[in-house]
């Protein structure tokens, strides 16, 4: 796979100072002495984040949820499962997007994702576990979340420890939360004007798998325990509400697009280019067959399926994006950086398009305008491991050594390699002016590593 970003993350607590990333750091390097285990991996894509934000949006507002802060974060897993770890991101897993049909029956998993947070189910756990020993093993995986990054090549990531078990136990709802998450859907979906008849098909397709084995159930079902009785509550609230056609008829195309490109990227190429045929909306076949000729390594086919996207919405940064995407990858520098800088205009403040802006910036020899955009990229999604390894190669390349050392030790802390953070983190602190913001940012990571040492004893 090779989506645009992928992404890794952690978290940890414990530094001194009260800037964002800082906590965020400290927070993820307290973690990480968690014990190695599952990696939980998120694919981050611009072009489906965006789609997936445009499905979310009506069903986060219904919740009192401020769609801005709320992300809605890709996993990289086939299997069917969503989850919410805090109430800063829901998680879907990309075999949930290929195996749903409809978009009602996505926004129905969101809603009811939604719902554990609006109901406080999440703030409540979150306390409860404070004083548990697993604390420390879960709270790796909480940590992702507050900072989804990308990073840009394919499989890369951040392998996030956790202790599969204490996950399994945070993402198990009662009954109860169950019960109640779903009245809180409905609820929320009606204020949306969609149909609940997705969240109806949602229980359905999981009808008699109580009467399975753990082992053998759906992840799905496995953390949100399914009773016939759900099922029947869910059919009551659909005859109450009756039928409710959806009043944003761009639904089914942004549900389509994320679709296409998740399995675009996910399922073979030959695959891809014999379902694409069937795809109604033109620009987004197009878009399906361009990825599915760059995974082939045809590069011409790519461009003329991507130009022809680019023709019929001329003004989507997204393709662009996509496009410059291809090029980059296929060393073609000087027309990445024109693809990258066409999305950038039109999306200025998406940091994965500014990532990716900054890094054909760099691949081009020009560290000072790489710097720059790198700069607004991290400011905005300082999580983003790919996005931090440019950004210390074009401090290195301007010449600020100090600075490249802190970023690299940053990095390194949010992958959990601590040794390696903390010979980056002294050598920033050596090479930083005392007392300087990134000195103390260097600081602070050395504490956290120091700390995080201490806790393996």
């Amino acid at each position: 796979m090779a989506f645009s970003h992928f992404a890794l993350m952690d978290l940890k607590r414990g530094t001194r100072r009260t800037s964002i990333p800082t906590l965020v750091l400290g927070l993820a390097l307290c973690l990480l002495t968690a014990l190695p285990a599952r990696a939980l991996t998120l694919l981050r894509d611009p072009d489906i984040e965006n789609g997936l934000r445009e499905l979310a949006f009506p069903v986060l507002r219904a919740a009192g949820l401020n769609p801005k802060r709320v992300k809605i974060l890709l996993v990289n897993d086939g299997k069917f499962n969503a989850f919410v770890l805090d109430h800063n991101a829901i998680f879907l897993n990309y075999g949930l997007i290929l195996k749903v049909d409809r978009a009602d029956v996505l926004q129905a998993v969101i809603a009811h994702e939604a719902a554990h947070i609006a109901n406080g189910h999440i703030a409540r756990r979150m306390q409860n576990l404070q004083s548990a020993r697993n604390a420390a093993g879960l709270g790796l995986a909480l940590a992702i979340l507050a900072g989804a990054a990308g990073a840009g090549e394919a499989a890369a990531g951040i392998a996030t420890g956790t202790q599969s078990s204490a996950l399994r136990s945070f993402l198990s709802h009662t009954r109860a939360e169950e019960s109640a998450a779903d009245r809180t859907a409905a609820s929320l979906l009606r204020a949306s004007d969609i149909d609940l008849q997705g969240l109806v098909d949602l229980h359905r397709a999981f009808a008699g798998q109580e009467n399975l084995s753990p082992a053998a159930q759906d992840p799905y079902m496995r953390s949100h325990p399914l009773t016939r009785d759900r099922l029947r509550a869910a059919e009551s609230y659909l005859d109450a509400a009756g039928p409710q056609p959806d009043t944003r008829p761009e639904t089914a195309y942004w549900f389509a697009r994320i679709q296409g490109k998740v399995s675009a990227f996910t399922r073979s190429p030959k695959w891809t280019q014999r379902r694409a045929t069937n795809e109604r909306h033109a620009d987004i076949r197009h878009m399906r067959l361009a990825i599915a000729h760059h995974r082939s390594q045809n590069l011409g086919a790519a461009r003329r399926e991507i130009d022809r996207a680019l023709a019929l919405r001329p003004e989507d940064p997204f393709y662009y994006e996509l496009k410059g995407q291809i090029l980059i990858e296929n060393r073609r520098v000087g027309e990445a950086v024109a693809a990258y800088g066409r999305a950038v205009d039109l999306a200025p403040t998406e940091p994965l398009i500014l990532a990716g802006y900054g890094r054909a910036l760099l691949a081009s020899g020009k560290p000072d305008a790489a710097l720059e955009v790198l700069e607004r990229a991290r400011a905005r999604d300082y999580r983003d491991t790919r996005m931090m390894r440019d950004l210390a190669m074009a401090y290195a390349r301007s010449g600020q050594n100090g600075m490249a050392s802190l970023v690299t030790a940053e990095r390194y802390a949010l992958q959990g390699r601590m040794d390696d953070a903390q010979i980056h983190a002294k050598r920033a602190i050596g090479q930083l002016p005392t007392g300087s913001t990134g000195w103390q940012r260097a600081e602070d990571v050395l504490i956290a590593t120091e700390n995080a040492e201490k806790r393996k004893r």
